[in-house]
């Protein structure tokens, strides 16, 4: 287990400086919180980021509390991917491609739910059917609805209890 220690932060953001001009990184960028921090940096065009946080740091065994410690941690992972690099070991894209910055994937929202009007998935049966409930007083035929308009409603009502279950 690592002891909890407090780092020079500014020794550190010299020696990103370093690593970043080794790595060959067109920019960089990092920060931190009380509670987290990352590097990121463009390389060939694309972005890759690295974070890490206390609360990684503690699923992992290791007692940090200043975060000055996760960013040296940071730093000196990707000074060891840089030694690597130079001597030829690996190519830097080898190891930096499972860490490219990418948009978190948003999950597609079926048609059936985008016909009832939802923009996300809803998380419960009931936030459907009082959906459905609202819509079918205006789309019903007796409100001045048509028979088609709710009918589709009526499948597209199906249709979604059927992807919840």
């Amino acid at each position: 287990m690592m002891p909890s220690r407090k780092i020079y932060s500014g020794d550190y953001e010299a020696k990103l400086a370093r690593v970043m001009e080794r790595l060959g990184a067109e920019s960089y960028n990092y920060d931190w919180t009380r509670a987290a921090c990352f590097i990121e940096f463009i390389y060939h065009g694309q972005l890759y980021r690295f974070e890490h946080s206390v609360e990684k740091a503690k699923t992992h065994g290791q007692n940090i509390v200043h975060v000055s410690d996760l960013f040296a941690q940071l730093v000196m992972t990707l000074e060891d991917i840089a030694r690597m690099t130079e001597r030829g070991i690996y190519e830097l894209q080898s190891w930096i491609e499972g860490m490219k910055a990418l948009p978190a994937p948003r999950a597609a929202v079926p048609p059936c739910f985008q016909a009832m009007g939802f923009t996300d998935i809803p998380e419960s049966e009931e936030e459907i059917k009082t959906q459905y409930k609202r819509m079918a007083k205006v789309m019903h035929p007796d409100a001045g609805g048509s028979a088609a308009a709710f009918d589709a409603l009526t499948a597209n009502y199906k249709a979604c209890l059927e992807y919840r279950n």
